[in-house]
């Protein structure tokens, strides 16, 4: 949303999902602070890890600033349909204390003093903590780690020491070997997390991903933080993080040599040629017995198909058939399968690819029944045409509230509202009573579902995102003035930039 927020005023596709506040900041990504003459080295921080056009940021952001808290001044100005709230990013700080190097080196002592100083003029100005990203899944275009990844635990709680010398802030970590599938990696990352929490008495929190190998042992970290003295907040997801595959955005074949070529054809050429048979064989032929070794499986990247694993995205709810399932109905191929499913939407077809930590159904509930848990987990102006997940919040309250029992209402609506502004510190909204910021929505609990995605080009210089939409909402009001009615923006610009404590 850090960039987004220049070009769209209305804040999708959170506002579309009953979002009314939003966190910027997250995984070390921000655009601030930065030098003029170094606007580069965040963009190449932003534009592989999070989907994000470098032609559409040129386009679409009017800089006008440098340190953090000349960034909020801006933010604080603009026209918007939702409240926002900002985290400062560690790569961005990275690379402001030290430019090139922060891709290629650990800090120094006075490059952390650098970084530290900014810090704390950002906590000063308002922001709500300081977000970084170590995972292998972050890289910049050139195949590196981004500059976060760079940092040595050290400079981790250097900055976090920060923040518990001003006693304001969270901490954001995807923290490295997390999610790993060796034990002692991922003993080794939860007891730095888990130190961190106790030592600085500051916030931590991390995304959970409810894996047979590491659900439960995130829950027994939090747990254990909080028996010393530690708050830590797991962030989950409640259906598991899903790439979305399409002809109009990326496909798994397209590495293969004879996808590679039809692949690089405009679209409508590409419709075009899928009418002739002869060129549906050879793709088909081609993708069932293609070599898929190059796909490295980073991030939202697609990887070698799992054809009995990708789902066509039929419905905004479960359940969606295989492409496996498709082509047996149909007595073809699954790639066969996907080209015809492709021909007859004009190539809006979505798939849903899935996810590279597949989640454990009992293990998922486990972490969304926590009490030290927030279902947040949810990449909303990121990843912008590889994952829709901003519709996180209507898939809990019509699968999991409506369709499965697993929760009441009352329990689904305090999860998306109460719960997170706890976690963030945000004492005056989350709950309705007299005194508190007025966000409401209005919705029905018997149809609220997320809409199916579509691939839309509304982004500066044509660039194109993943729209998801949903339905049974009335209304959506933001600091008590309707901001969305049935489905629809009202043209209402109510939002503002939520700034913390120190700043008020």
């Amino acid at each position: 949303m850090d960039a987004q927020i220049f070009w769209d005023q209305t804040g999708a596709n959170s506002c579309w999902h009953g979002v009314t506040t939003v966190v910027m900041g997250n995984c070390g990504f921000t655009l601030a602070p930065v030098r003029d003459d170094e606007r580069a080295l965040v963009v190449r921080n932003l534009e592989r890890a999070e989907d994000i056009d470098p032609a559409a940021l040129a386009a679409g952001i009017t800089w006008g600033w440098q340190d953090f808290a000349g960034y909020l001044d801006v933010i604080d100005a603009l026209p918007k349909g939702i409240n926002y709230a900002a985290q400062v990013g560690h790569s961005a700080l990275r690379t402001w204390a030290m430019g090139e190097r922060a891709f290629e080196q650990e800090a120094t002592p006075d490059d952390i003093a650098r970084m530290a100083g900014q810090l704390e003029a950002s906590l000063r100005a308002g922001a709500f903590g300081l977000s970084t990203s170590r995972s292998e899944h972050h890289e910049t275009s050139d195949n590196r780690p981004v500059a976060s990844r760079l940092a040595s635990w050290d400079e981790v709680v250097n900055l976090v020491g920060v923040m518990s010398d001003l006693g304001v802030g969270i901490f954001e970590g995807g923290s490295e070997g997390a999610n790993d599938s060796d034990p002692a990696v991922r003993q080794l990352a939860f007891e730095r997390m888990r130190d961190l929490a106790v030592n600085s008495g500051i916030p931590v929190t991390f995304g959970i991903i409810a894996t047979k190998s590491g659900g439960r042992q995130s829950l027994d970290l939090i747990d254990a933080a909080a028996a010393r003295g530690g708050r830590i907040i797991g962030q989950s997801h409640c259906r598991g993080i899903s790439v979305l595959l399409s002809f109009k955005t990326k496909l798994p074949f397209d590495l293969l040599p004879e996808w590679a070529t039809f692949r690089a054809l405009s679209l409508a050429e590409q419709l075009r040629q899928l009418h002739d048979p002869a060129v549906q064989d050879r793709l088909e032929q081609a993708a069932m017995a293609g070599d898929y070794s190059a796909w490295r499986g980073i991030g939202a990247m697609p990887r070698k198909p799992d054809f009995e694993g990708i789902r066509v995205y039929e419905n905004g709810l479960p359940p969606n058939p295989s492409v496996a399932d498709v082509g047996r109905a149909r007595g073809i191929s699954p790639a066969r399968a996907m080209i015809e499913l492709a021909l007859e939407t004009e190539l809006g077809q979505l798939y849903i690819q899935p996810s590279l930590y597949p989640q454990d159904p009992e293990i998922l509930l486990e972490v969304l029944r926590h009490p030290r848990t927030v279902m947040t987990f949810s990449d909303s102006g990121a990843h912008l045409s590889q994952i829709a997940d901003s519709s996180i919040h209507t898939y809990l309250l019509g699968h999991w509230v409506r369709d499965q029992h697993a929760f009441t209402l009352e329990e689904g609506v305090r999860m998306l509202t109460l719960a997170p502004a706890l976690a963030w510190g945000f004492a005056d909204r989350g709950l309705l009573r007299e005194g508190l910021v007025a966000d409401i929505n209005v919705f029905d609990p018997t149809t609220i579902a997320p809409a199916v995605p579509e691939v839309v080009y509304d982004l500066p210089a044509g660039g194109k995102r993943l729209e998801q939409k949903s339905v049974g909402f009335a209304a959506t009001l933001v600091n008590g003035v309707v901001t969305i009615r049935d489905g629809k923006p009202t043209g209402a610009r109510p939002g503002r930039l939520v700034r913390n404590r120190l700043a008020r």
